[in-house]
């Protein structure tokens, strides 16, 4: 109960506090200096220059792909373009990776393999041996930048 009250009074206080301040700024901006005339005149510098475009025209849009975003994306699984994703398809961007866990080639991915896989990779990255990964050597774990014709934005 006593939490109630002290909240609604704190509550209470922070609305006091703000009303205050903003009647100050209020008040501080009411006793700001009128704008300078000879300013107008000239301009404001801060502002953008005008330009008269007149007859110039800019270059064409360009032309947006005929493949939605969505479309791409169910093509990356559809190999065989049927327009059907089967299990396989769907499977088959991932089974590398699993095959590079699945150190005995039974297609059972045990804790065991995954934990022995993740120890050696540790041990690639700690280059001095001391159990403890210092920034520059987890840095070494960065995967490779894939090289690729397309820019890195598509403006």
């Amino acid at each position: 109960m006593n939490r109630v009250i002290l909240g609604g009074f704190l509550a209470l206080v922070m609305v006091g506090l703000g009303l205050f301040w903003m009647q100050g700024r209020a008040q501080v901006e009411r006793g700001a200096p009128p704008p300078d005339p000879a300013a107008e005149e000239i301009g404001d510098p801060d502002a953008l220059p005008l330009a008269d475009a007149g007859d110039l025209t800019g270059p064409e849009p360009p032309e947006a792909s005929e493949l939605t975003r969505e479309q791409r994306r169910f093509f990356r699984y559809d190999r065989n373009r049927d327009l059907k994703i089967t299990r396989n398809e769907m499977l088959s961007t991932r089974t590398d990776a699993f095959r590079r866990l699945d150190t005995d080639g039974n297609n059972l991915l045990t804790f065991e393999e995954w934990a022995i896989t993740t120890s050696d990779r540790f041990a690639e990255m700690d280059a001095n041996e001391d159990n403890e990964l210092t920034q520059a050597e987890f840095a070494t774990s960065a995967p490779a930048p894939r090289a690729s014709s397309r820019p890195s934005c598509d403006c």
